[in-house]
């Protein structure tokens, strides 16, 4: 996507019934991104959000979408971004580490910032103000020590606004008390006049996973499909099931879910490639994105990707989905 930089966990900024924001022909994407310098996974530490516009195959580089020093955390990670009617548009991330600390950190929150559009990406003055923090049921994300798929969650926030009661809700990546540090869960958030409110998860995976990472919601024909992703590490014990896409569907946004094709996986990577993709987001026209993340090589060594992959097709019917194929991603065919 660009040369000399790392790029995954990519996802659209939204208009607010969910369709991607499209400006002068050109749709609009946000990344996270580091300098491809160094081991791939040291990304994590120096990670930022990029801006990005996408016109029919090519990315367009817009820049960091916020100033250097203007976040509460010493790195940027994944949420999700939305348009609102007066021209700003809401980014929810994650803020992890404190801002000037001298060694990362994994204190994690999730901030809004709202910046209005300019010409060539975001005005540079938005505040980055902290809406929500891990509190009862959920346990606190502030390891000190630790790294990806060893400390706890509270990241990841997905914007949704329910049909069914207008109501904007946040999708974190959460943990919760559970048995030998398998309890990853999807926390709900629901916005009020006086803040996002804490609710009960609306799914948890006691005993058998770390993580559901990058949590959304996509409704189709009038069933709500909880989709998140999580690694073949993560779960217990670790390789018992693939890295991949899960999801569940229910008839209303707080459940009941049932796991989509009786299992749950949506999608998987093929078992001689366990790594080659990671963090699927379904889109509302059921187009899946995802990063390129490690690929075999001939000397044995992974080579990492750090780039988009193929956007894939989803049929969901029922309690069943399935690939169709690859999709054509020009702004003109959303």
């Amino acid at each position: 996507m660009l040369p000399h930089r790392h790029l995954w966990d990519t996802w659209p900024v939204q208009e607010e019934d969910g369709s991607t924001t499209v400006v002068d022909g050109a749709e609009l994407w946000m990344a996270l991104s580091a300098p491809a310098v160094g081991h791939p996974e040291e990304r994590h530490d120096h990670a930022r959000i990029r801006l990005l516009a996408r016109t029919a195959d090519q990315w367009h580089d817009l820049g960091d979408a916020f100033a250097a020093g203007t976040s509460p955390g010493s790195r940027e990670w994944s949420g999700s971004a939305v348009r609102r009617p007066d021209g700003t548009v809401s980014v929810f991330y994650t803020a992890t580490g404190v801002r000037g600390e001298a060694r990362p950190t994994f204190h994690q929150r999730v901030v809004e910032a709202r910046p209005r559009l300019a010409p060539d990406g975001f005005e540079r003055d938005a505040e980055h103000r902290v809406v929500l923090r891990a509190d009862a049921p959920y346990l606190p994300a502030n390891d000190t020590e630790g790294g990806p798929g060893r400390i706890r969650a509270f990241r990841d926030p997905g914007w949704f606004r329910d049909p069914a009661d207008g109501h904007e809700y946040l999708l974190v990546a959460a943990s919760v008390p559970g048995r030998d540090h398998f309890m990853g869960a999807v926390a709900l958030a629901r916005a009020t006049p006086s803040g996002w409110s804490l609710l009960p998860p609306l799914l948890v995976a006691d005993g058998v996973n770390h993580e559901l990472e990058r949590p959304h919601v996509v409704v189709h024909e009038g069933r709500y499909h909880l989709f998140f992703c999580t690694s073949r590490q993560s779960f217990h014990p670790p390789d018992s099931a693939p890295t991949g896409l899960y999801g569940f569907v229910a008839p209303a946004l707080a459940g009941p879910y049932e796991p989509l094709n009786g299992s749950g996986l949506v999608i998987r990577n093929p078992p001689g490639r366990p790594e080659q993709a990671y963090a699927w987001l379904v889109l509302p026209d059921l187009s899946v994105e995802s990063f390129v993340n490690y690929l075999p090589t001939d000397d044995g060594e992974p080579r990492f990707g750090g780039t988009a992959a193929p956007a894939l097709a989803l049929d969901l019917a029922g309690q069943s989905a399935a690939l169709t194929g690859v999709v054509d991603v020009t702004p003109s065919s959303r």
